[in-house]
């Protein structure tokens, strides 16, 4: 049958579906793992945010291993595999990782739980690896992005839901809980949560694997081989290591142990203050002893920090390096450098890395940002509406995003882009509602969803265009977020989800056009480029530790500002190779 006139095979793509609704689940899920650890653990801001480090490393090195294999054998591993086997074995690893979460969770030992997130995302990179080109797969060629958007759709779906049924897991459905009663709430509903979505992974690797309705989905396309950019690749996560491992190891020096002795001692002086009925004098001293402990602690943690953030802005610069070499030598030679000779991937890589970081970041950071006074002081358990709300952003811009593929016209088309945002909206307002949250706060942040439903009629669904206006609404929005607080500030940070909504695709369009027969091996650096994720809410994590979580967003300017140099840059680089930019679709979603 030609495949131009292959029909949708439906049941294999709503199967295929469900494991776009857990990656999205489980990440913005995250996002409220985060804070609760950093208060269950007694964590600082930096070694909460090892949850997206842990996370979004495995997508690294998930699809590293995937290419380096390709690269040794000279075919695609996941192809030859099949596409369906794949996603099995995919579920099955993530299946390990919920297991070793709830080990984890058990012995209540944070390194665990690190670990087996990092299996989770292991398995999630397998997955992702084999879907998208497997939805492409399951009908017309022709109408593969549309497929792949609604997976798009599912996977926000999830990216909404995740943080509501997590908060449930931690926190319960009764009153709020302060952030000092953490420490001693019972984590047997995480793993009961952790159980389920174990069951959940098991049960849909077998609805794939006995599934006849589900194709093989074998592909026998060679790949192109690029065996310095593999060497590169490796010696630069080689060098991450080297950079992350002092900074881990610091949390056990003999500073940083004297820091953690003395502030346990200050905790317990000000507890003593509260209670204890002292005399004039003495009242005096022990506020004089508590102010000379906190002073001597200020002492050694001032080189500390600044010594980890050296360490960490030398993990970016491994990252910036290595990718920047590469294009250089390539430039010079492009004999075993594949992909990496064409400057729109090189640069599109970073903006990848940029743009998966500054996404993660914002969100990762909320929950600390929202307990300052001036951002309504709120602790950890009220924090799930707002977590749902900026991710639900994404779902917001993706749901719009995608009805470009339905091809309306006039005034249906525009209706749509109004419409359709709105909806979604009411969606994320809906399901925070029948949990039990308060809503009430975010109702005019609909104000932000019109913004942005102004920017895509701008946008006119042109890749570069698209990147432009977002990345602009991007930067304004953490410029007002930064020099402003309260309600106002709340909402330009939640309005950095509405921003990142659109992002992934017009990037990867921008990014492998041009590239002929090494567009396969381009997408799959770009998937590796995930790790920005890991790299960038750890440095803002860092950077809140020393100068505060409020002003720490100045990271997620500089990441905006990358994002539209690219698209400025970028469409001058295709120029020159006599590429249309405005012909480009934006298709594929994160």
């Amino acid at each position: 049958m030609n495949s131009e006139n292959q029909p949708t095979n439906y049941p294999a793509l709503y199967t295929l579906i469900t494991v776009f609704f857990f990656w999205g689940f489980i990440a913005a899920g995250n996002s409220i793992f985060i804070p609760f650890c950093k208060n269950f653990f007694s964590l600082d801001q930096f070694q909460s945010q090892l949850i997206d480090f842990a996370f979004y490393t495995a997508y690294y090195i998930g699809a590293l291993l995937l290419f380096a294999m390709g690269n040794a054998t000279g075919k695609d591993i996941v192809g030859t595999w099949g596409y369906k086997k794949s996603i099995v074995y995919g579920l099955l690893f993530s299946a390990l990782g919920a297991g070793a979460m709830i080990i984890a969770v058990e012995a209540s030992v944070y390194a665990g739980m690190l670990v087996g997130l990092f299996i989770v995302a292991l398995g999630f990179s397998l997955q992702q690896t084999a879907a998208n080109p497997f939805a492409i797969l399951l009908g017309n060629p022709k109408t593969g992005a549309s497929r792949v958007n609604l997976g798009g759709g599912i996977n926000s779906l999830g990216t909404t839901i995740g943080p509501i049924l997590v908060a449930f897991a931690l926190f319960g459905s009764a009153k709020a809980v302060s952030d000092e009663q953490i420490k001693s709430l019972p984590l047997d509903k995480v793993v009961i949560l952790y159980v389920v979505v174990g069951l959940l992974f098991v049960g849909s690797a077998a609805l794939f694997y006995f599934s006849k309705k589900v194709p093989a989905g074998i592909a026998t396309e060679p790949m192109e081989k690029a065996n310095k950019a593999l060497r590169t690749l490796v010696i630069m996560t080689v060098l991450l290591a080297v950079m992350f491992t002092p900074i881990f190891q610091s949390y056990k020096s003999e500073e940083a142990l004297k820091i953690e002795r003395l502030s346990k001692e200050i905790d317990q002086a000000k507890e003593t203050a509260k209670v204890a009925r002292f005399t004039e004098e003495g009242l005096k001293n022990h506020t004089a002893a508590i102010s000379q402990k906190e002073n001597e602690v200020k002492t050694l943690k001032v080189p500390l920090e600044q010594s980890r953030m050296l360490w960490l802005s030398g993990a970016l610069l491994v990252v910036l390096g290595g990718i920047l070499f590469s294009y250089l030598s390539a430039k010079k030679n492009v004999n075993g450098w594949g992909a990496m000779q064409y400057p729109q991937l090189v640069l599109g890589m970073l903006a990848i890395f940029v743009y998966v970081g500054v996404e993660v970041a914002i969100g990762s950071n909320l929950g600390e940002l929202l307990k300052l006074e001036e951002f309504g002081s709120m602790q950890s358990s009220d924090i799930a509406p707002y977590i749902s709300m900026y991710w639900g952003g994404l779902m917001i811009g993706r749901w719009a995003g995608a009805i470009s593929v339905f091809n309306l016209q006039g005034s249906k088309k525009t209706i749509a882009l109004i419409v359709v945002p709105l909806i979604a909206f009411a969606v994320i307002l809906g399901v925070n509602i029948i949990s039990g949250k308060d809503m009430k706060p975010l109702y005019y942040y609909v104000l932000c969803i019109f913004i942005q439903i102004i920017a895509f009629f701008l946008s006119k669904d042109k890749p570069a265009r698209t990147l432009m206006i977002f990345g602009s609404f991007g930067i304004i929005a953490m410029l007002i977020g930064l020099f402003s607080s309260g309600t106002v500030a709340i909402y330009a940070f939640l309005a950095g989800g509405l921003a990142c909504s659109i992002m992934w695709p017009a990037i990867f369009s921008l990014s492998i056009i041009g590239l002929g027969k090494y567009t396969s091996q381009g997408s799959a650096f770009l998937v590796m480029m995930i790790l920005g994720g890991g790299i960038i809410p750890p440095i803002q994590g860092k950077l809140s530790d020393i100068i505060g979580i409020h002003q720490s967003y100045i990271v997620a300017v500089i990441c905006f500002a990358y994002l539209t140099l690219f698209a400025i840059l970028v469409k001058g680089i295709l120029k020159k190779q006599d590429i249309d930019v405005d012909a480009i679709e934006v298709e594929g979603s994160h």
